[in-house]
């Protein structure tokens, strides 16, 4: 056997398949690295979800695809996604999703009257909805009489620590803390954000801009 004929052939095959594997490697490297990025983006930063429903209307319409994201920080008015297993005793799967407006944070008073809603006893601005919206379905009433009237376990007259109240802006269907309490800060997934390419200015301004 001439070994110096078998260890240049093998040095050429060997470097033909390094070469092969390099050309691979090349183009799968990164659609692997781009899926990890992907991936902690979506866990850590934002993720996309789909609007179930007609409460949010009119800011956000039923099947609308809208982002959520999770680094923001929640104030008054924000919008936020949230888990409402255990939440609401009717959602009864572990991965349904509500869509609310933050209208109280943790320590804050909260009641309505006339269509007018107060927060620590200072009447809060509804632009984003129309005054017969407004009128149409939000009610009277202060937490206590809530947290009575629907016979929740905790009877308060504030928002609990790291909790919010939060109402649909469609007030006259919307299913909300009127009727099943607090959104506990650890059911929170992020703030919604309307892309720029979606829905109309106004629509857009409601949604992403109002939070104090």
């Amino acid at each position: 056997m001439d070994y110096n004929y078998w260890k240049v052939s093998f040095g050429v095959k060997g470097e033909k398949l390094m070469k092969t594997f390099k050309n691979i490697l090349s183009w799968v490297l990164p659609i692997v690295v781009g899926l990890l990025v992907a991936t902690v983006i979506r866990h850590f930063v934002f993720t996309m979800v789909r609007v179930d429903g007609p409460s949010m209307e009119p800011n956000l319409e039923n099947n609308e695809r809208v982002a959520v994201v999770k680094t923001a920080k929640i104030r008054h008015l924000s919008v936020i996604v949230f888990n409402a297993y255990k939440v609401d005793p009717d959602a009864k799967e572990k991965g349904v999703k509500y869509v609310k407006r933050v209208i109280g944070m943790p320590g804050d008073t909260v009641s309505a009257r006339d269509g007018k809603i107060y927060v620590n006893g200072k009447a809060i601005k509804q632009n984003f909805i129309s005054q017969f919206e407004r009128t149409q379905g939000t009610g009277n009433w202060d937490l206590y009489s809530l947290s009575n009237r629907n016979e929740w376990t905790l009877q308060t007259t504030k928002v609990p620590k790291n909790s919010y109240f939060v109402l649909g802006d469609h007030r006259s269907v919307s299913n909300d803390s009127r009727y099943w309490g607090f959104v506990p800060k650890s059911k929170v997934i992020g703030v919604v954000k309307v892309p720029i390419w979606d829905t109309s200015a106004k629509k857009r301004h409601n949604v992403n801009s109002l939070g104090y």
